[in-house]
């Protein structure tokens, strides 16, 4: 593992801005990371509002979207809003219908089977709308590289309008609008909203059409902050405050269905970690074990009682997940040593009757035991179709494109794409992929890097300086929960293993002087050798809270330890 301390910015600036705003220099160092260095910048970093949201018709097509939905409602057309079976998604496709059906009753969901037909838009589904009288389809979350299939639509008389966030391609289909803040001819200010955030941005359009305000919309928020979430987009920008304002929304008065999933986790407050690593798995679980519609109907239902037994079928649905990824994890695993790849640049593993909702669960979990670009495949169809991770820094979408000439189609982003290959191709995409990777993913993106954004005292650590840090959320990529690192730690003598397996550490850690913080460390259970053996030592970690007992104390989530 990696330690990479940040540079530290200039002594001057954050002696001004620590003096500007009245906190601590630790406080203003972590903000001049994140490009905050005057009042005005922490005003709007601290104190997201509406203004920070931006004119939703500065996006490429938004009228033209608008001026077709106003027609289709004038003329009582039937719509079909259409989306993936993600959590962004199948949030959007609630958040959509929703807004429609209070201006329209002709108004119908379409979520694709994944199995049947796989991620996007798909044949399978226009014909649905073409049968059902649909002349109007919205697409969200996909779409922007669907050329034949919008192609197709048209000749049966059915108008296409496309919310995405994926990068395009050279060609763009012959939409209606095609909303995506990555066209290159899109001035969009803000790039990084998921499809659910593209998708509020044209109900916004829509309601401003009317005279109505962007804060009257805030009941929407709830699934746009569990789409950012879940997406893993930048939570920077306009997406800060969406998250910002939605999370409120959890946390006050959430849709029954968001309700019915809390009522489950026992916590009086969500943070947007509570989102990914709760609320967001049980949505997905839906459109991965069984259909995506699980997912929007609980999303849509008003019916608190109806909702709870939604959610009920959709925690087995989840419970039904965890065990077909931990199965396949561990046939992966072995797959990978019985092939003698253990030392290459790729992990790439393919086996016919895996469950295909769960290959990109099982990619990520490869990484964590080995540390490189990762594809998981089972047999779709005719085809094979596969999920890919990558690791920090290295563009795994990119090193597919270069690989293009093997696939049938694929899409996504940096970090996670989808594909579909001929099964006679496997092999010969298998070795271009691990040679492409071979030949350029750096060396130091081959080993698992902790960044960290300072270096402090324990005495640092107050309720006070706490009480700032949790108003640096909602975190995630580009705003991380901030990391620390201390040396010349010692261990009160506590530190032992702990958990069913003895996996996990827990410590009682001081400096010379220093109250005692109690850290824990997730998997760090064969470190304790090194608090044993060693008077002093550095560690890495997050401040967190720990509840027990109805007493509330700060703790150290330990990420690392080294002599």
């Amino acid at each position: 593992m990696r330690w990479t301390l940040k540079p530290k910015p200039d002594t001057k600036k954050i002696t001004e801005l620590a003096t500007q705003l009245g906190v601590d220099v630790a406080i203003s160092e972590l903000l001049i990371q994140r490009g905050i260095e005057n009042f005005e910048d922490a005003k709007t970093f601290f104190r997201p509002s509406w203004s920070d949201l931006h004119d939703p018709f500065l996006m490429k097509d938004m009228d033209k979207a608008v001026e077709r939905i106003e027609v289709a409602l004038k003329n009582n057309e039937q719509i079909l809003v259409f989306g993936d079976y993600d959590v962004d998604g199948t949030s959007s496709v609630a958040l959509m219908a929703s807004y429609l059906e209070t201006k329209s009753t002709q108004i119908s969901t379409y979520i694709p089977d994944r199995y049947a037909e796989g991620y996007g838009v798909s044949y399978k589904g226009i014909d649905y709308a073409s049968d059902n009288d649909f002349s109007l389809i919205i697409a969200l979350d996909c779409g922007v590289k669907a050329i034949d299939k919008v192609a197709y639509a048209t000749k049966k008389g059915i108008d296409f309008i496309i919310c995405d966030h994926h990068r395009p391609g050279k060609e763009l289909p012959s939409a209606v609008a095609i909303l995506d803040p990555k066209r290159s001819d899109c001035d969009y200010p803000f790039k990084e909203l998921c499809g659910c955030g593209v998708g509020f941005k044209l109900i916004q359009a829509l309601a401003s059409r009317e005279g109505t305000t962007v804060e009257s919309l805030v009941g929407y928020l709830d699934l746009v902050a569990t789409a950012i979430g879940a997406d893993i987009v930048p939570i920077v920008g306009e997406n800060r405050a969406l998250a910002y304002f939605g999370l409120q929304v959890i946390n006050t008065n959430p849709r029954p269905g968001f309700k019915a999933l809390i009522n489950q986790m026992k916590k009086e407050v969500l943070t947007i970690t509570d989102v990914v690593f709760n609320i967001a798995p049980r949505i997905n679980a839906a459109g991965r074990m069984k259909h995506g519609n699980y997912a929007v109907a609980l999303m849509k239902e008003a019916d608190f009682e109806t909702a709870e037994r939604a959610a009920g079928e959709i925690e087995l649905f989840n419970t039904n997940r965890r065990e077909a990824d931990k199965r396949i994890t561990q046939e992966a695993l072995l797959q990978i040593e019985e092939s003698n790849e253990t030392e290459n640049a790729t992990s790439v593993v393919y086996q016919e009757d895996w469950h295909k909702g769960v290959i990109g669960i099982v990619a990520s979990r490869l990484i964590e035991t080995y540390y490189r670009p990762t594809l998981v495949f089972t047999k779709s169809g005719d085809f094979l179709a596969a999920s890919a991770r990558s690791v920090r820094g290295f563009d795994v979408y990119n090193a597919l494109e270069n690989c293009s000439h093997l696939l049938e189609q694929f899409g996504g982003h940096m970090y996670a794409a989808g594909l579909t290959i001929k099964k006679e191709n496997y092999t010969a995409f298998k070795a271009a992929f691990e040679a492409e990777v071979s030949s350029t993913l750096p060396a130091h993106l081959k080993t698992p890097e902790i960044k960290i954004d300072s270096e402090i005292n324990f005495d640092a650590i107050t309720p006070k300086f706490y009480r700032i840090l949790k108003q640096f959320a909602p975190f995630g990529p580009q705003n991380m929960a901030p990391v620390f690192m201390t040396t010349a730690a010692r261990d009160t003598g506590y530190g032992k293993c702990v958990g069913e397996d003895q996996t996990h550490l827990r410590v009682t850690l001081t400096q010379t002087g220093t109250p005692k913080l109690v850290g824990i460390g997730f998997g760090l259970g064969s470190d304790l050798p090194i608090i044993k053996k060693n008077d002093s030592f550095k560690v890495v970690y997050a401040i967190d809270e720990n509840e027990w007992n109805g007493r509330v104390s700060l703790q150290l989530k330990l990420k690392g330890i080294k002599p």
